[in-house]
């Protein structure tokens, strides 16, 4: 095949094409009509001399070249991108730039308070809009629409930049009226009734099972190397619902310290170390390859960098 007969143009429509897996769909997307997407997928058929997408009973799927191709013009794309991105200097004290952060419970709890205190300082007019990972999907990311995903992430496409922003430790969190405080020991914990918190990753969270260990995480996931299973009354996936429900007299919340620390001032609640080892956990920055050469955003990922030290400084 001649590359030089290609068009670019026939790129960008398989790019999309193939992560929609609808016509009409990759059509609105593009701002252009079905008709001239369906021209588009005919002579990428041609070119390719592969149905590239066929239809099925559950709608179109792509076929098996079609899957090889995916990942290779989706990089060739993003890269293409990137190189023609223009060049601008930024100046914080004067921008108003907003910028678009999807943040975990655990992350809006510990870095953003911080981070919008570090701004409203040195850079006043600009503007945070924080999204919840059910907000997000590894698409927004990887376009350029979310600036930043903070979280802890167990798999990322090799396409996003990403830094680790701290490794943190579990501690337990419980009601002061806790008789439990005084002699807690892993028979202790065994014996009392537990609040499940987590949300990693993307998307929207689904339905817990307590038998699925492997689901459950790394508190679960130690004890089970162990031996030993707690008992879930609770399943939650926001750090702040499992701190108010700490409250309760009969309830242990196991948690990273860092947001356990929020609360490290009422005097209703204990934070204790686990009778345990859990291992520790990451929490990462990720964004687009789009955006690693923006100016304004290489000064706000240093920000976030500057913040995470600035916790992690006071707990020594």
């Amino acid at each position: 095949m001649n590359i030089n007969k290609i068009d670019l143009n026939l790129l960008i429509y398989l790019d999309v094409l193939l992560r929609e897996c609808n016509v009409t769909r990759s059509a609105n997307k593009l701002n252009i009509t079905q008709p001239a997407m369906s021209n588009g997928l005919k002579r990428l058929r041609d070119l390719l001399n592969d149905p590239l997408l066929v239809r099925t009973s559950e709608g179109m799927k792509p076929t098996e070249k079609a899957l090889r191709l995916q990942p290779i013009v989706r990089k060739v794309l993003l890269e293409l991108e990137e190189a023609l991105q223009p060049e601008a200097d930024f100046n914080e004290s004067t921008s108003t730039r907003i910028f678009r952060i999807m943040a975990s419970d655990y992350a809006a709890s510990t870095v953003i308070p911080r981070l919008l205190t570090r701004l409203r300082e040195f850079a006043p007019g600009i503007t945070l809009d924080i999204m919840t990972p059910s907000d997000v999907t590894f698409h927004d990311v990887e376009a350029g629409k979310i600036d930043m995903a903070i979280n802890r992430f167990e798999e990322l496409p090799q396409s996003f930049h990403q830094k680790s922003v701290w490794l943190d430790t579990f501690v337990c969190m419980l009601s002061s009226k806790n008789p439990i405080k005084d002699h807690f020991d892993i028979d202790a914990y065994l014996q009392a009734q537990h609040i499940w918190v987590s949300k990693t990753g993307f998307g929207v969270g689904v339905g817990m099972d307590p038998n699925d260990v492997q689901k459950l995480g790394w508190v679960d996931e130690s004890l089970q190397s162990l031996g030993h299973k707690r008992s879930i009354r609770v399943f939650t996936r926001s750090y702040h619902t499992a701190m108010h429900l700490a409250l309760e007299q009969d309830l242990i919340a196991t948690l990273p310290k860092k947001v356990a620390m929020v609360n490290r001032k009422n005097p209703d609640l204990v934070i204790l170390d686990p009778p345990f080892d859990i291992p520790k956990i990451e929490l990462k920055m990720i964004w687009s390859p789009l955006l690693h050469h923006d100016a304004s955003h290489i000064w706000f990922r240093r920000q976030v960098i500057d913040v995470a030290n600035e916790l992690k400084a006071q707990e020594k």
